[in-house]
């Protein structure tokens, strides 16, 4: 029993960072019906920043402040990419993004190196047990401060005038226009916070998995799978998407083998896809593309 706790625990952890980069994708697919296949490449970016920016001496909190902005710019710098091609067809805009992932990860690669990179925790090397399963500090403060993403975000989109025309301009664009909303920079600030979410998670791994150039590409994935278990409509059904590839993985891996885990997202996104195309919170039909 004790051993199935400490999996479920190292599920949650990991599926809250499988989530936050889930809700990433679908606050840019609701704003602008774009799948953004770049979304792992900010959590690399969040964390390959974190690692250097505190190499070259600066302090901890501004290290992370500035690490997010950083890949906020890539988000914004995305964004425009993808406005000066608002003529083109979803399909190309599609491979747009899959084209600025792949520029980013050889600028990475680049600027950085090609090296494993880890940071010390950032509330120290203790743990916290939890009828008889331990859970890492840095692990708790992983769930900790996803939880408060997604309830800050909640808040945001329902309770504040400029979430509200977030959400307007998602639901019907002229109508949002012909309201004075800025449909323009409505898309940009919600790129800007898909990658900064997206930045958040890649910091806060980092202390436990390391990190490098190429540490998006699997995570990319199993975020666009949560996504999908969720519902690319509903930008919370991401996070249950998150938590439960979480556990399959944990789990697989424990009792089965390791080398299964990273096909649980897999058979799980295509179980998702034929059984219930929308995802678990969402009622939408499925479109060919």
């Amino acid at each position: 029993m004790t051993e199935l706790f400490a999996f479920l625990l190292s599920g949650i952890t990991v599926g809250f960072v499988y989530a936050l980069v889930g809700m990433g994708f679908t606050v840019i697919y609701n704003s602008s019906g774009i799948i953004n296949f770049a979304q792992g490449e900010f959590v690399m970016a969040g964390g390959m920043s974190m690692v250097f920016i505190l190499a070259a001496g600066v302090p901890l909190v501004p290290a992370f402040a500035l690490a997010v902005l950083l890949t906020a710019l890539l988000g914004v710098l995305l964004w425009k990419l993808t406005d000066l091609s608002k003529d083109s067809s979803q399909v190309s805009l599609i491979i747009l993004t899959l084209g600025f992932a792949i520029f980013l990860r050889g600028l990475a690669e680049v600027v950085f190196d090609k090296e494993l990179h880890t940071i010390p925790s950032f509330v120290g090397e203790g743990s916290l047990e939890l009828y008889g399963a331990i859970l890492s500090y840095q692990s708790l403060l992983i769930i900790v401060v996803s939880i408060l993403i997604v309830i800050s975000l909640w808040f945001f989109f329902k309770k504040t005038r400029l979430g509200k025309a977030m959400i307007a301009a998602s639901d019907n664009v002229e109508a949002a226009k012909l309201m004075g909303i800025n449909i323009k920079q409505i898309l940009m600030l919600n790129f800007a916070i898909s990658a900064s979410i997206a930045a958040i998670g890649g910091i806060l791994l980092t202390p436990i998995t390391s990190t490098n150039y190429e540490v998006g590409i699997m995570l990319g994935l199993k975020g666009f799978a949560a996504a999908i278990i969720g519902g690319l409509s509903n930008p919370f059904g991401a996070v249950l998407g998150g938590l439960i590839l979480g556990i399959m993985e944990v789990l697989v891996a424990g009792y089965l083998s390791s080398e299964y885990k990273d096909a649980v997202a897999f058979v799980i996104m295509l179980a998702i896809l034929f059984f219930r195309p929308g995802g678990i919170f969402s009622n939408l039909k499925a479109q060919r593309v």
